[in-house]
């Protein structure tokens, strides 16, 4: 007994060990599956301002329910920000359509446009860019304007000897244009408050003329040989000036800013990612309104950045389900189900739960008590057989009532039960002494 009791507790420790192994192996898949994912993203301006706005995004997105987390790497410029996706050394990046290489880019939300704007002081004689030829045109980061630049000279023939690119950065830029140094400043940024607050800074007024915005009046054709640019009016009266500045609507280009992914980033990631952004521009909005634009990326034929399928398929509601996305998790999550369940059962019968069963088949048992039957001297022998029967047969009733698979079917219960009933009735009446009268039952 012993013994039998040691085998069955180390039995039970095997099993409740396995199934502690199980449980905790379930509960690290999950916390793997579960665990946030950061995604390092990379942004850099002259001014700051696309990191901060980077940060904010990073705490939004960690304060809401996404698994999703950013990381934000300040590259100080674009062409680094870009260089860094390129090179994969970053997750995502705010790049210009127009700066470093996007072959490994995809787009994820529009993030607003930065307008051309080409400012000259009071009392010029310039009065359109073509006017520049022989001229010093200042630009207030060339580096990463340099694209645009580039086009706009050679569209406009700025070829006379004298004319001249100054780079600036913001802060020189004021005193460039008082000192002379430059005809006229291009700045390309957001039309939001806080740049047109910079830029009316930039050209005071005279004592009796205003600043002025000249129109790059081939903005169409600009746009049309140059995907990265779109040709866009000027509102009349945008630096909020009296008179107005300008003082008539004015064509323009404008260049998209992006928040975009490397192609290698899973398009789940990006999707969830997209949903939260824009579930979050409210927010984002209030704090930073230069957000105000923020959009998905566009759905031209031919976009300056394709856009990320992850993005797409959130932008165009083609998101997988529940369902499909895990379907195969849950077909084979029933099937391991489907084989726990008999392993359990099995691990029931080797720890042996209840009372040990019978090792012999109980038709076999019945069958050996007709010999005994036919055996029996006196009655009490036979009402010691009719006990053993109704123990195999309760036994029997138990197993079925559990569920026992293994479990004799009732009816070759019943059958031979039954002929076992008729032998123990026979004896009994051969036991009966000739002349005595018979037991009432």
């Amino acid at each position: 007994m012993v013994a039998m009791l040691g085998s069955r507790s180390a039995r039970i420790a095997l099993v409740v060990g396995l199934l502690f192994l199980a449980v905790g192996a379930g509960l690290g898949a999950y916390q793997y599956l579960t665990r946030p994912i950061t995604l390092t993203v990379a942004g850099g301006s002259v001014d700051g301002e696309v990191v901060r706005a980077l940060s904010l995004l990073a705490e939004r997105v960690a304060s809401s329910k996404t698994r999703t987390r950013l990381k934000v790497v300040d590259t100080a410029t674009a062409i680094a920000a870009s260089e860094a996706l390129a090179k994969k050394q970053v997750d995502l990046a705010v790049l210009r359509p127009d700066v470093g290489d996007l072959s490994a880019a995809r787009s994820v939300v529009l993030i607003t446009h930065l307008t051309a704007m080409v400012v000259v002081p009071a009392g010029s004689s310039i009065k359109s860019f073509g006017d520049l030829n022989g001229k010093v045109l200042g630009v207030v980061d060339t580096e990463v304007n340099q694209r645009l630049v580039e086009l706009l000279v050679k569209e406009y023939g700025l070829t006379r000897a004298g004319f001249q690119i100054k780079d600036l950065t913001p802060a020189e830029a004021r005193q460039a244009i008082l000192k002379k140094q430059v005809s006229a400043v291009l700045v390309v940024a957001p039309l939001t408050q806080r740049y047109l607050t910079t830029l009316r800074g930039l050209v005071p007024p005279g004592a009796k003329q205003q600043p002025n915005i000249i129109a790059l009046d081939s903005a169409e054709a600009l746009a049309a040989v140059s995907p990265q640019y779109e040709s866009f009016e000027l509102p009349k009266g945008v630096f909020r000036t009296s008179p107005p500045i300008p003082d008539d609507t004015i064509d323009t280009i404008r260049v998209p800013l992006f928040l975009a992914a490397h192609k290698d980033v899973p398009e789940e990631l990006i999707s969830d990612l997209a949903k939260t952004i824009m579930n979050l521009r409210q927010e984002l909005v209030s704090e930073v309104p230069g957000l105000v634009q923020i959009s998905a990326p566009g759905a031209d034929k031919d976009p300056p950045i394709q856009v990320h399928p992850g993005a797409s398929a959130f932008f165009q509601g083609s998101q997988t389900t529940f369902f499909e996305k895990y379907s195969d998790v849950l077909f084979y999550g029933m099937m391991i189900f489907g084989s726990l369940t008999s392993l359990w059962a099995g691990a029931r019968r080797f720890m042996e739960f209840g009372p040990p069963g019978p090792t012999t088949n109980p038709l076999d048992d019945l069958h050996a008590l007709g010999a005994r039957i036919r055996a029996a001297r006196d009655d009490h022998d036979l009402v010691a057989i009719e006990d053993e029967i109704d123990q195999i047969l309760n036994r029997e009733l138990q197993r079925h009532g559990n569920g026992d698979a293994q479990a004799t079917e009732t009816g070759a219960l019943s059958l031979a039960a039954s002929r076992l009933e008729h032998l123990i009735n026979f004896r009994r009446q051969s036991l009966v002494p000739a002349g005595a009268s018979q037991p009432l039952a």
